[in-house]
């Protein structure tokens, strides 16, 4: 499994507007050039946080972006759904990838582990918080109750 640039850039434009839910509008030039990202690819990924209602646009001069939520209340499945479709593809189904055909799928002894798969990625994804992401690493691993191990 791996996520799109997409991902990753929003989720970087989400913990950076999470850190600075309590100011003013954060604006996509703010964000792109203290990121080092493309102003239009940013100001793409935005728009598709705006369609989740994830993010609050206001336009003109002191307009930008800002959380539509606490930070407590924004979850990393949320940011993966709005960006990616869903944390887990299962091609199993033949409604899901109309590209995909499988003559097995009544059969098939895998839907179940992809099935899990989606559903562990889902809870995991799920009870990690926006809130919890601003925090360094040491701090998220122990947020999450996973230690100081690698």
């Amino acid at each position: 499994m791996r996520f799109t640039t997409k991902t990753e850039y929003g989720l970087v434009c989400m913990v950076y507007l999470a850190k600075h839910h309590r100011a003013d509008w954060v604006t996509i030039k703010e964000m792109a050039e203290k990121e080092n990202y493309p102003v239009a690819y940013t100001e793409k990924i935005l728009q598709s946080l705006r369609k989740a209602n994830l993010v609050v646009s206001h336009q003109g001069n002191h307009g930008g972006y800002v959380l539509a939520r606490k930070p407590s209340e924004i979850t990393l499945k949320h940011i993966i759904d709005a960006l990616e479709g869903s944390t887990f593809e299962v091609f199993c189904k033949p409604e899901v990838r109309e590209d995909i055909v499988c003559t097995h799928f009544c059969l098939c002894g895998v839907k179940p582990v992809w099935r899990k798969t989606k559903d562990i990625l889902d809870e995991f994804y799920g009870s990690i918080t926006l809130d919890m992401l601003t925090h360094n690493e040491i701090e998220v691993k122990s947020l999450m109750g996973t230690g100081h191990e690698q």
